[in-house]
C-alpha cells in the first residue's frame, strides 16, 4: 500500500516514541530513505522540530504536514557550501537558546547560531558509551569538540575533561553546557587551537589521558595551508593520540566521511597503532534507518 507523506512521517515518529522520555527529548524522528522519503530528515529538540532537506524545494505534501503539525518547525537546507541558520517554517519562533535533554544530560540548543544547532544527535550512543566507560578521576581529552557534548558526558561520569576546539565561541558554549549540568567549568580544561598542534605538545610534555575522542571534519586546512583529509590522513590523528594515552586507555575515533567503507576506515585509522590494540566497530543509534554514514571505532590500547 502506498502511504502519503503525512502517513510516512506519522509512522516514523510513532516508531521512535519509545526513545523519548524524561531523560531524552532530542533524537532523529525521520531518516530519509530509511523511512520512505529520500533526502528528507527530521529531528526533535525538546519538542521543537528541525526539518532538513538536500533539496532547495520541498513538495507541497511535505510542507503541508509541517505547517499543520502544531509544532515549532525550522527548515534547514543541507548545503556544505552555503551554511546558514535554519529558516522558521511553522509554529512559534524559537529566537533564544533553550535546553534539550539526552540520556539525562542537558545541552544548550540554538536555532540562531548557524548551520548546526549545538549537538550532533547521531553520536547519542557514543556519548553514552563514554559516560559508562569513564571512572572518577579519569582524564579525557575531547578534540574537535564543537560545543563539548562529549566533554559533558565524560564529566558526568566523573572524569576531568580537556575540551579542544579552534573556536572560542564554541568553547564558551561548552562551558555553558558544563554549567547546565551543575558541574563546575573551573574543574575542567578548555584549549583553543589546532588538534594536531596540541596532541604534539601534550606528547612532548608527557601529558597523558585515559581516553581521547577524535571526530574531525572530513576535510580541513590548517593555518600553514596543510590539508587534512579523513580518507588518507586519519592515521596521523590516531598515531598522535596513542602517544598521549595511559596504559589501558582508549580512543574513540569517528568520521562521517561517506567515501569510506567501514573496512577502509578501520584500516586507515589503525595502521599506525600498536599491534596489541583492540578495535571495536560501533553501530549508529537505532533511529538511523537510512544511510549508515557515521563510522565509529573504539580502540582499547
Amino acid at each position: 500500500m502506498h502511504l502519503s507523506n503525512s502517513q510516512l512521517f506519522e509512522k516514523a515518529i510513532a516508531k521512535r516514541q519509545h526513545l523519548l522520555d524524561d531523560d531524552t527529548n532530542a533524537i532523529r524522528l525521520f531518516d530519509g530513505v530509511g523511512d520512505g522519503i529520500r533526502d528528507v530528515f527530521l529531528e526533535t529538540f525538546a519538542g521543537r522540530w528541525v526539518l532538513s532537506t538536500r533539496n532547495r524545494m520541498i513538495t507541497q505534501g511535505v510542507r503541508s504536514f509541517f505547517e499543520n503539525c502544531g509544532k515549532t518547525v525550522y527548515w534547514k537546507q543541507l548545503d556544505q557550501h552555503q551554511k546558514t541558520d535554519p529558516y522558521h517554517m511553522a509554529g512559534p519562533a524559537q529566537l533564544k537558546p533553550f535546553i534539550a535533554r539526552e540520556s539525562g544530560i542537558d545541552y544548550e540548543i540554538s536555532f540562531k547560531s548557524g548551520y548546526s544547532q549545538g549537538i550532533f544527535l547521531d553520536q547519542r550512543e557514543n556519548r553514552k558509551r563514554v559516560r559508562e566507560r569513564v571512572c572518577s578521576g579519569d582524564r579525557v581529552l575531547n578534540t574537535f569538540a564543537y560545543t563539548g557534548a562529549f566533554s559533558v558526558s565524560a564529566a558526568m561520569g566523573g572524569a576531568t575533561t580537556s575540551t579542544l576546539d579552534l573556536s572560542q565561541p564554541y568553547l564558551d558554549w561548552a562551558k555553558k553546557n558544563i554549567t547546565h549540568n551543575q558541574l563546575d567549568p573551573s574543574e575542567h580544561y578548555f584549549c583553543k587551537g589546532d588538534t594536531f598542534h596540541w596532541l604534539k605538545r601534550f606528547a612532548k610534555q608527557g601529558r597523558k589521558f585515559d581516553g581521547i575522542i577524535l571526530d574531525p571534519p572530513t576535510f580541513s586546512r590548517d593555518d600553514k595551508g596543510k590539508v587534512f583529509r579523513v580518507e588518507k590522513d586519519y592515521h596521523r590523528l590516531t598515531d598522535l593520540a596513542s602517544r598521549c594515552i595511559n596504559p589501558g586507555g582508549w580512543i574513540l575515533a569517528s568520521t562521517n566521511c561517506r567515501k569510506m567503507s567501514d573496512q577502509d576506515f578501520l584500516h586507515e585509522a589503525s595502521r599506525r597503532l600498536p599491534v596489541s590494540h583492540k578495535a571495536t566497530a560501533l553501530p549508529m543509534p537505532e533511529e538511523y534507518t537510512g544511510e549508515r554514514y557515521l563510522k565509529s571505532l573504539w580502540f582499547d590500547l
